[in-house]
């Protein structure tokens, strides 16, 4: 961890300090030959898969995965520390963005059980995430519902005491080795968003399978669910029908600001990588560092990222902060800015290298590619700015100030 002031910054207490420096810790000593797998299997499908599933050991070994469910469960809080999660996604993604992933996907594919699921779903579960044991997967986007989950046409059909599901989920992280995916279909109990619910589906059910495997700029498991006549018990609905936009939208108010907290980790590899390599750089007899072009250029992405930083842990402070409320303007904000900052610092990065920045295997070259699917997942950056302004419009008609 290079620069560790922000650990200074109010938003944070003692444990997380510590957390910080833990996860320093064990990046250093347990994670390169994790990172040398995962660069080893590159687009091969077994091999990544094998990496990821052994990354989401070793987290759990680590005691990590204890911060993707509440205490009950066997949580490091009562509930999901927003600040927790961003700190842990802005350590890893400086080091490898397939563990960042495999961190999150047990956070983001289980919070609809942690926040809103029954006691049994909650106990069948969620100590199986963070012990590792299950590995979970979050299942909202199809071929015509990305952005707008209001158009999800997967359907569930109630049938006695279980409900039947058709249809087709697409761009799903952990798909092919997730033990059970959070589903989000339609069943009717209004027009659009109002119409739609949540449902834990174990990978091994009747009727689910992988349609494709999908391969990406930067690897990890992803692929194309397909649900013909699957049929899931009811118990396994998550709330109430009708809720899986609720349900939705508050599980991504969590996980939103750590979509910019792994961004902010690539923005913070990629100065490092920029500030060393400038500095033994030599051009017309002196170091690369010493032109102000140069100094204008990191000065720049210095600004940003500590830009980026506050945002993002502001974000996560006012999740803790807000007693289960929502907290959707400050993780819009936050995703939006360091997920654009983040590009435009690794870009300059790449820049300052010359030729070597667009080298395959060039650490760089790999942020390059490991940040530009930030900017689109978890609701891309323009849904973001309407988001934004839809709130910052809210507050003021109600309050008269935005």
């Amino acid at each position: 961890m290079a620069d560790k002031s922000f650990l200074d910054w109010p938003f944070f207490t003692d444990a997380h300090r510590a957390l910080a420096v833990k996860l320093d810790r064990w990046a250093q000593d347990v994670l390169p030959p994790l990172v040398d797998a995962e660069h080893l299997a590159g687009h091969d499908d077994a091999a990544l898969d094998a990496a990821a599933r052994s990354m989401v050991a070793a987290l759990a070994e680590a005691g990590f995965l204890r911060y993707c469910v509440p205490g009950a469960e066997g949580g490091a809080y009562d509930g999901l520390d927003g600040r927790s999660l961003c700190l842990i996604r802005d350590a890893l993604a400086r080091r490898s963005g397939l563990v960042d992933f495999a961190f999150v996907m047990q956070g983001l594919g289980s919070g609809p059980i942690s926040q809103f699921g029954s006691n049994a779903l909650r106990s069948r579960y969620l100590p199986g995430v963070a012990s590792g044991k299950r590995i979970a997967a979050f299942a909202l986007s199809e071929p015509a519902a990305g952005s707008d989950p209001g158009a999800i046409a997967t359907e569930a059909r109630r049938d006695g005491e279980s409900y039947v599901l058709n249809g087709t989920k697409t761009w799903i992280s952990n798909a092919g080795i997730a033990d059970f995916y959070t589903v989000f279909v339609r069943t009717g109990e209004g027009p659009g968003a109002k119409g739609l619910s949540a449902f834990v589906v174990d990978a091994d059910t009747p009727g689910l399978r992988v349609a494709e495997r999908i391969s990406v700029i930067a690897p990890h498991p992803l692929g194309t669910l397909a649900f013909e006549d699957c049929r899931v018990p009811a118990a396994n609905l998550i709330g109430a029908p009708g809720d899986g936009f609720k349900v939705g939208m508050a599980n991504l108010d969590v996980f939103r600001p750590t979509v910019g907290a792994a961004a902010l980790g690539f923005a913070r590899r990629a100065l490092d990588e920029a500030l060393a390599r400038t500095a033994e750089r030599r051009i017309g007899g002196q170091r690369l560092a010493d032109y102000q072009l140069t100094q204008a250029a990191i000065a720049d992405m210095a600004v940003q990222v500590d830009a980026a930083a506050l945002l993002v842990y502001r974000a996560g402070w006012a999740k803790d902060a807000s007693g289960g409320g929502r907290t959707t303007r400050e993780g819009s904000m936050a995703k939006l800015y360091a997920t654009e900052a983040a590009q435009q610092v690794i870009d300059r990065a790449v820049q300052l290298f010359g030729g070597l920045g667009v080298v395959s295997g060039m650490t760089v070259e790999r942020l390059y590619r490991e940040i530009r699917a930030l900017r689109i997942y978890e609701g891309a950056s323009e849904v973001q700015k309407l988001i934004i302004a839809g709130q910052v419009r809210r507050a003021f008609e109600q309050g008269g100030t935005a």
